[in-house]
C-alpha cells in the first residue's frame, strides 16, 4: 500500500491533488526495507522507522518505552520540518483498529466491547474472537495505565507518531483536522500527554467504527460529516477540508449587516 501512495494511486492522493494539499508518506514502522528500492529517495517518503513493525501486544508490550518516545519525537520532527497552518494525519496499517480500540478502552475507561468494530470486514464470529483476544491483551497489560505506558504497551508505532505530530502542531497553533477512528484515538493520546491539544482540533467525520461514537462523546466533539466512511488514509479529513476553506472565505469576504447598510429588525 505504501507503494500505491508513492505512485499516486490511493484515495488520499486523489483528494490531495484535487484540494492542493501537500502529502507526505511517513514510514513509522513498516515491516519492509525501502533502502534498496526504487523509492529510496522518493521526495514524498519520509523515513522515520523506529523498528520493523510493532510487537504482538498479546505476548509483550507493542513498543518499549524508549521506542514509544522515539516515535513521539519523530512525529514532532515531521511537523517541525513541514510548513503550513493546518495538519491532517492519516494512517495505513494492519490491525490498527485493534490497537486504537485498546487505547480507547484503557484511556477512556470503556469496555472493549464498546470500542471494537469489524475493521476490514469481520463476521460475527471474527468480531467475538477479536473481543476475546483484546480482553486478554488488556488483562496482560493491566498495569499500563498512564498515557505513555498505555501507548507503549497497546498502541502501534503509527498511532504514537501521529500523537507526537498532533502535540507539535498544536504547540505551533496549527489547526488539527482530525480524520476517523484511529486518528481520533491518536488525538486522545496527544490530549492525555499534553492537555489542551484538543482545543486546536476540528473533527472531519463520523466513522462507522462503533468506538468512534464513544470517542467523539468523550472529547465533546461534533464532526462535520457523517457519510459512513471508513477508508482511513486521512481521506475523510481531506474530503472535509474544502468546508474549512469555505468557512474562512465567508468570514473574511462576506459583507456584514453593517457593511451592507442593514440595521434593525425590520430591514
Amino acid at each position: 500500500m505504501v507503494i500505491n501512495f508513492l505512485q499516486g494511486g490511493a484515495a488520499i492522493n486523489v483528494l490531495a491533488r484535487q484540494h492542493d494539499i501537500e502529502l507526505k508518506v511517513v514510514d513509522a514502522g513498516v515491516d519492509a526495507d525501502f533502502g534498496n528500492s526504487i523509492f529510496k529517495n522518493h521526495p514524498k517518503l519520509l523515513d522515520y522507522k523506529v523498528r520493523r513493525g510493532s510487537r504482538d501486544a498479546l505476548t509483550e508490550p507493542a513498543m518499549t518505552e524508549d521506542e514509544c518516545l522515539a516515535a513521539l519525537e519523530s512525529g514532532k520532527q515531521v511537523v517541525e520540518d513541514i510548513p503550513g497552518n493546518l495538519l491532517i494525519v492519516g494512517e495505513m496499517g494492519i490491525g490498527n483498529t485493534s490497537a486504537a480500540s485498546l487505547l480507547l478502552a484503557r484511556l477512556g475507561g470503556l469496555s472493549i466491547e464498546d470500542c471494537i468494530g469489524r475493521g476490514t470486514g469481520l463476521d460475527d464470529a471474527g468480531l467475538q474472537h477479536k473481543a476475546i483476544i483484546l480482553t486478554q491483551v488488556l488483562e496482560r497489560h493491566s498495569d499500563a495505565n498512564s498515557p505513555l505506558l498505555a501507548l507503549a504497551a497497546l498502541g502501534g508505532l503509527e498511532i504514537a507518531m501521529m500523537a507526537g505530530a498532533l502535540v507539535q502542531a498544536a504547540s505551533e497553533r496549527r489547526i488539527l483536522l482530525i480524520d476517523g477512528f484511529i486518528a481520533s484515538v491518536a488525538l486522545l493520546v496527544a490530549e492525555r500527554l499534553a492537555p489542551g491539544v484538543v482545543q486546536y482540533a476540528v473533527f472531519a467525520h463520523h466513522s462507522v467504527e462503533p468506538g468512534h461514537a464513544h470517542l467523539l462523546k468523550l472529547l465533546n466533539a461534533e464532526p462535520l460529516l457523517n457519510m459512513g466512511m471508513r477508508l482511513g488514509e486521512g481521506s475523510g479529513a481531506a474530503l472535509a477540508y474544502p468546508l474549512l476553506q469555505s468557512a474562512c472565505a465567508i468570514i473574511n469576504e462576506m459583507a456584514s449587516f453593517s457593511d451592507a447598510g442593514i440595521s434593525g429588525k425590520n430591514n
